[in-house]
């Protein structure tokens, strides 16, 4: 008799696509994608500044990725946010030892799969979108202006893609006066679960029904990235267009065969901040890059 879906185990395989888009001088987006985590932080502040935060927030959050947790969902849940306020510390001390840093922040939106359940950390307006059964669920809240705008009823979201701050960001990881504790979220995974996390550089131009049908016509991960990417660019994104795409897979007899382990993979900016020495666990090879990019972004950050 086959085993219940509850009793099974999945597995996440991921992939990132890059670019620097068709304005900026560097890339200020850093990603992650591996076989237990996904992750991407959109960085800001000055020349420097935004690449420095992203890249340190990537590799706060890393060591999820091979840390073993004896499949403890709450310990994962933890461990998501102290990263994330570990990283946020690291930012800060950063920007007061080289003043040319000051005010740079990053945003981060990362899942974590464990025992069967996602774990979500969420802070800034990066976004993180599920595919199930054929229906887009938008994951996360934007943590900006306009978002705020919205909620209160001043604008509709049609108004919100051109208005004149909707750069501004209200919660951020950084050299900032305000909370940096992200939102966490717990939900249970099911087989066929696709993730797709973005900068605000693709779904600042893309519709969701977009984002959507692309995901759903595109079964192969890096095609997918690439279309949305390429998509995002030919509607005139103006920013850094980054996107993480990640499925979840039932292995129905995982005792049977033994499943392919996937090598990290990181874009944006965390590639040449990433060495071998930095890899947690031996059984894997370090992160290898993918679609490498070079930006210079101006963000709006919060106000001090």
């Amino acid at each position: 008799m086959p085993n219940s879906v509850a009793s099974q185990t999945l597995f996440l395989y991921s992939t990132t696509v890059s670019d620097v888009g068709t304005v900026r001088s560097n890339n200020q987006d850093s990603a992650f994608a591996g076989e237990h985590l996904i992750a991407i932080c959109d960085g800001m502040g000055g020349h420097a500044g935004g690449d420095t935060a992203s890249t340190i927030a990537i590799r706060s959050l890393a060591h999820i990725e091979h840390d073993d947790v004896n499949g403890d969902v709450s310990t994962v849940a933890r461990m998501m946010e102290t990263s994330v306020m570990a990283a946020h510390d690291a930012i800060v001390g950063k920007a007061k030892r080289e003043r040319k840093l000051a005010g740079m922040g990053t945003t981060v939106t990362a899942v974590a799969l464990v025992a069967g359940y996602w774990v979500l950390a969420h802070i800034g307006d990066s976004r993180a979108y599920l595919l199930r059964d054929g229906r887009l669920t938008r994951m996360t809240q934007d943590h900006s202006y306009v978002q705020h705008l919205i909620d209160t009823g001043r604008i509709s979201p049609a108004e919100a893609r051109n208005h004149p701050q909707r750069n501004v960001v209200m919660r951020v990881l950084g050299d900032f006066d305000i909370d940096p504790h992200p939102d966490i979220a717990i939900r249970a995974a099911h087989p066929t679960d696709r993730w797709m996390l973005c900068s605000d550089g693709l779904c600042g131009v893309l519709e969701d029904s977009t984002i959507e049908q692309t995901l759903t016509a595109y079964s192969d991960q890096e095609e997918c990235a690439q279309q949305l990417v390429s998509m995002a660019l030919k509607a005139g994104s103006t920013d850094n267009v980054t996107a993480v795409i990640a499925d979840a897979t039932l292995a129905l007899d995982a005792d049977a065969f033994d499943l392919p382990h996937q090598t990290p993979l990181v874009a944006g900016m965390a590639i040449p901040a990433w060495t071998p020495s930095q890899t947690p666990s031996t059984s894997l090879s370090p992160p290898r890059p993918c679609c490498a990019t070079r930006t210079h972004r101006q963000r709006n950050a919060p106000p001090r």
